[in-house]
C-alpha cells in the first residue's frame, strides 16, 4: 500500500471539518425528495414506519437533522463533526482509509456505518431512524465535490471569492449559490431535476455503501478540475453558468444512489439493479 509523509497524515488529522453545510438547506432536501420516489414499495413503507415514530413523514423532513443536530444536541453533533467530509484532494483524489480516514471519521466510512445500522433489525427503531436521518445527509454531503477537496483550504472554506459584489468563499458559492442562480424554488427544481433521471443500467452490480468511496473520489476530481478554484476572486455569471450543471447532476446522483443504499438496507432481497451502479460512475 502506497505511504505518505507523517506531515500530511498529521495535516489531514488537524483538518477542520467545513464551517459551511453541503448544498444547504435546499440541496439535501433536493437529494431526499428525489430519492424518496425511487424506493420500493417495501422501503418506502419501512422509512414511513420508522420516519412515523417521531410525526415525521418525508425523508425531506429529515434531509437537514445532522446539520441541525450541531445546535440541539452538541456531544452528538461534536461526536458526527467529522463525518460530513473526506479530505482527498493532497492525496490525488484516491481514497486511502488511513491517511483520509483515520479511526473512521470521515463522509465515507459515515455512509457505511450508518447503512448497517439502518439494516440492523435487532436495533431500536430509534437507533435505525437516527441511521437513516444520518444517511439521508451524508450522502448529499459526499456528492458536494468541495466536500471530498483539499484539506489545506478546508474545502474552498478559505478560499475567499466576490459574488454579486458581496464576500462570501468557494465552499459556500457550491453549497447554495450554483443552485440559488437557476431562480427555481424547491418544487420546480425537484420538477426540473426528476425530468432528467439517472440512467438505471441493465443487468451488473447494484450500487451499495462499500461504493462510497468511489463517490468521494469522483467528488474530488470535480473540487480539482481546472477552473473550479477560479484564477480571481470575483466570479462572475459565466462561473455559476458553468458550474451550475455540475451541481445539478451530482444532486440527480445523489438522490439515485440513497435510494439505492435505502433499499439494500431495508430490502436486501429485491434483487433488481438501480441506478447508481458501478457502470455510472
Amino acid at each position: 500500500m502506497q505511504r505518505f509523509p507523517a506531515a500530511l497524515v498529521l495535516a489531514l488529522l488537524i483538518a477542520c471539518a467545513p464551517a459551511a453545510h453541503a448544498w444547504g438547506p435546499l440541496g439535501h432536501r433536493l437529494v431526499a425528495r428525489l430519492a424518496e420516489p425511487q424506493l420500493t414499495p417495501a422501503a418506502h413503507a419501512e422509512v414511513q414506519r420508522l420516519l412515523a415514530t417521531e410525526g415525521l413523514h418525508s425523508l425531506a423532513d429529515v434531509a437537514n437533522w445532522a446539520d441541525d443536530v450541531r445546535a440541539n444536541d452538541p456531544d452528538l453533533g461534536k461526536r458526527s463533526a467529522k463525518w460530513h467530509y473526506v479530505n482527498l484532494g493532497e492525496l490525488g483524489c484516491r481514497y486511502d482509509a488511513p491517511a483520509a480516514c483515520p479511526r473512521g471519521d470521515c463522509a465515507v466510512e459515515a455512509i457505511r456505518a450508518q447503512a448497517a445500522i439502518l439494516a440492523d433489525r435487532s436495533r431500536s427503531d430509534a437507533e435505525r431512524l437516527q441511521a437513516l436521518k444520518f444517511l439521508v445527509h451524508f450522502v448529499g454531503d459526499i456528492h458536494q465535490p468541495m466536500h471530498a477537496g483539499n484539506a489545506r483550504d478546508r474545502g474552498g472554506n478559505t478560499v475567499q471569492v466576490q459574488l454579486h459584489g458581496k464576500g462570501t468563499n468557494l465552499h459556500r458559492v457550491w453549497d447554495g449559490e450554483l443552485l440559488k442562480s437557476a431562480g427555481l424554488d424547491e418544487e420546480g427544481y425537484v420538477r426540473k431535476l426528476a425530468a432528467t433521471p439517472v440512467k438505471r443500467p441493465v443487468g451488473g452490480p447494484a450500487v451499495t455503501a462499500a461504493d462510497a468511496d468511489h463517490w468521494a473520489e469522483a467528488s474530488c476530481r470535480i473540487a480539482m478540475a481546472p477552473g473550479v478554484v477560479p484564477p480571481r476572486a470575483k466570479l462572475d455569471a459565466r462561473y455559476l453558468a458553468t458550474h451550475t450543471p455540475t451541481a445539478e447532476a451530482q444532486v440527480r446522483l445523489a438522490g439515485a444512489r440513497l435510494a439505492v443504499l435505502i433499499d439494500d438496507a431495508l430490502v436486501p432481497a429485491r434483487g433488481a439493479p438501480h441506478a447508481g451502479s458501478k457502470q455510472d460512475r
